[in-house]
């Protein structure tokens, strides 16, 4: 091994590093927040004191502060699209509240007011929190980078600063401060961030890296290529932020119809009131009568019809540890006709671990000495294969003992003293030479064999002979192959393989998985994978996209659907995400995907029931003399009905049953 090369590892930031500081905006920083709780607030005040017969002067201002504080934002944004010729729903709702107050029905309107200021302060919450990512990314990337000028000498600049040509040292565990290529050095780059890679990528002279991207061990020397706007990870921020803003609107399906149902609403009220009146009705009668219709012919059972299947079908979700951001991701999710998955931290557990362990014969060795040997002389490093294999002793239970004149050198492997023998652990093509001894060649081809399929190669020499080889790679989730045929069967067609990883690997994992052929594509850049979808959704697909990294956040923002896996998810991937799984069950995906389908269909079934009590009571009101009491007897018991209807999907027989259809 070349003593040039030879160093004593410096400490490398810890994996947590990888995803940026956090900048989360507070819940009530924003005054939608704000105005939402305090009506929501007045609102449980009041309805205590009302149902417990307190007077009206005790429970009447506190609803009508309510009214005030919860409904002046969307009066406001209501009398704006007004204004723009746009009758929005925000406010037929607030008209429909006051309506209610008019004619006794004050807490009716109250809840209707805290119900819409609660969504817009959700809404407006998802979206802050939204950007919070995406600026916190930037963080990624250092404040500042060692540029050397052309007598050698050093000085330290912002990163933004830096120009094409420009040369920059990065030391062992610092963040690299741009794009560009090798011109020195040798080290590990783990640059999982941008590719999605599971191992840090060995770069010398000659390779590209990127900014953001961790170094390990080594020194490098890298010529600036691309300037600090320009870069990879400037992209991928431009990217989320371009996906996000060119997104189709979501909308539930009642608000694709609620232009044409508020117009002919409120027409249909004015006509109420004023044709009577025109034909000497007299005014109270007449208002009357059309507050009456007011009231019966108001979408509330229409938004209970829509609302608690989906918020019934989240909180399941959320039960079992599926995170759905909002009721319109809800009924998305049953919308998806294709699937296209990550493959680090997705379809697999992100984490290296041994997989296979080959003793060459004439060696004396057998697997758990083999292994021994090379988890102490690997024991000190913190390089991610060495501590796979360490973990792999630890699993076995073997004695890692004996180990001193410990040495690391970047992009080769280490060397230390074990029981008296020299041991090198590292590199198949770095640590065997040009020698064609039988023991060289057979780990030759071992290492060539473990390579070919998809693994990566570690050679062990004792006393500078081979004595074995262990294969290491990122280990297939348990639930991967029964998922895929899940997400199979729910969509009509096989999920699709995106991912930065290289071919070799991801088609061997993929097709593990139950994916092959066309559907795998690897190798892919973050502006690669949106490509991607893009592709299939030319084709007239919804697509959903399972990722987890900062790589995956453009294609997650891109999709019809999005859903980030939560435990090892950058902020960015799950701030982005539509959805996030919190304890990385994979095989919860076709779970609810299913039960968004359920909950559509209980929509249809609570839509049907809703419009056959409105029919009916407005009818009633325009053909005869519906009485007041009897239409809000009517009304409020059609939005009962239908909302009990909805909290079926509460139940966890919901979810199994959901999980029990897919198998």
């Amino acid at each position: 091994m070349p003593s040039a090369l030879l160093q004593r590892p410096g400490r490398v930031a810890p994996a947590a590093s990888r995803t940026a500081p956090k900048r989360r905006t507070r819940v009530f920083a924003l005054a939608e927040a704000r105005w939402a709780a305090a009506a929501l607030v007045l609102f449980l005040i009041a309805l205590p004191l009302q149902l417990t017969g307190a007077p009206a002067w005790a429970w009447g201002p506190l609803y009508a502060a309510a009214y005030v504080t919860g409904g002046w934002e969307p009066a406001w944004a209501g009398l704006t699209a007004l204004r723009e010729k746009t009758l929005d729903v925000d406010l037929l709702m607030i008209v429909a509240a006051i309506g209610a107050a008019s004619i006794g029905q004050v807490m009716d309107g109250a809840l209707l007011i805290v119900i819409f200021a609660t969504s817009g302060a959700l809404e407006a919450l998802a979206t802050a929190r939204t950007q919070d990512a995406v600026r916190g990314l930037l963080d990624l990337a250092p404040a500042t980078a060692a540029r050397l000028a052309d007598d050698g000498s050093e000085e330290s600049v912002a990163t933004e600063d830096l120009v094409v040509g420009d040369i920059i040292l990065v030391r062992p565990g610092e963040r690299v401060g741009a794009d560009g290529r090798v011109l020195e050095g040798a080290s590990e780059v783990d640059q999982a961030t941008i590719t999605g890679e599971p191992l840090p990528v060995a770069k010398g002279a000659g390779d590209e890296v990127f900014a953001s991207t961790l170094n390990g061990t080594g020194a490098l020397r890298v010529k600036v290529e691309r300037d600090p706007s320009d870069s990879v990870i400037a992209r991928i921020v431009a990217m989320v932020e371009e996906a996000s803003e060119t997104k189709a609107p979501t909308q539930l399906f009642i608000e694709k119809v609620e232009q044409r149902y508020s117009l002919g609403m409120v027409s249909a009220t004015l006509a109420v009131f004023l044709v009577p009146l025109a034909c000497g009705a007299d005014l109270t009668g007449s208002l009357l009568r059309a507050m009456t219709f007011m009231i019966v012919a108001s979408p509330c059972a229409v938004v209970l019809a829509t609302m608690p299947p989906l918020l019934s079908a989240i909180a399941n979700a959320g039960r079992h540890g599926v995170l759905v951001k909002s009721a319109v991701v809800m009924e998305r999710l049953g919308q998806v006709d294709a699937v296209a998955l990550d493959k680090t931290g997705t379809l697999t557990e992100g984490t290296p671990r041994v997989t296979d362990i080959r003793p060459l014969s004439g060696s004396g060795l057998d697997e758990d000495t083999l292994l021994a040997l090379a988890a102490a002389a690997e024991h000190p490093s913190e390089h991610p294969l060495a501590r796979a294999v360490v973990d792999a002793a630890r699993t076995r239970g073997l004695a890692i003992t004996g180990m001193r004149d410990f040495i690391s050198a970047p992009g080769v492997g280490v060397t230390a003293t074990v029981d008296g023998h020299t041991v090198a652990v590292g590199a198949p093509a770095r640590l065997l030479d040009d020698s064609h001894d039988t023991c060289s060649v057979r780990a030759a081809e071992v290492a060539a064999a473990l390579e070919n399929g998809g693994r990566t190669a570690v050679l062990v020499l004792r006393d500078g002979a081979p004595v074995g080889v262990l294969g290491i790679a990122d280990r297939l989730r348990p639930d991967a192959a029964a998922t895929v045929s899940a997400l199979t069967t729910l969509t009509g067609s096989t999920p699709v393989l995106v991912t930065g990883d290289n071919p070799r690997a991801a088609g061997r994992l993929a097709a593990e998985a139950g994916i092959t052929g066309d559907d795998v594509h690897a190798a892919l850049l973050p502006q690669e994978k949106v490509e991607a979808v893009q592709r299939l959704e030319a084709q007239g697909r919804k697509v959903l996209v399972i990722g987890d990294g900062v790589n995956d956040a453009p294609a997650l923002a891109a999709a019809h659907t999005g859903i980030a896996m939560g435990r090892a998810g950058s902020d960015l991937a799950l701030q982005t995400a539509d959805a996030v799984i919190v304890r990385d069950e994979l095989a919860t995906v076709p779970t609810v995907v299913n039960l968004s389908r359920a909950a559509r269909r209980l929509v249809v079934q609570n839509l049907v029931i809703a419009a056959v009590f409105i029919s009916g009571l407005v009818i009633w009101d325009l053909a005869g003399h519906l009485p007041l009491p009897l239409g809000v007897l009517g009304h409020e018991g059609s939005t009962v009905i239908v909302g009990l209807n909805g909290l079926r999907l509460l139940r966890d027989a919901a979810w199994n049953r959901a999980a029990k259809d897919l198998r």
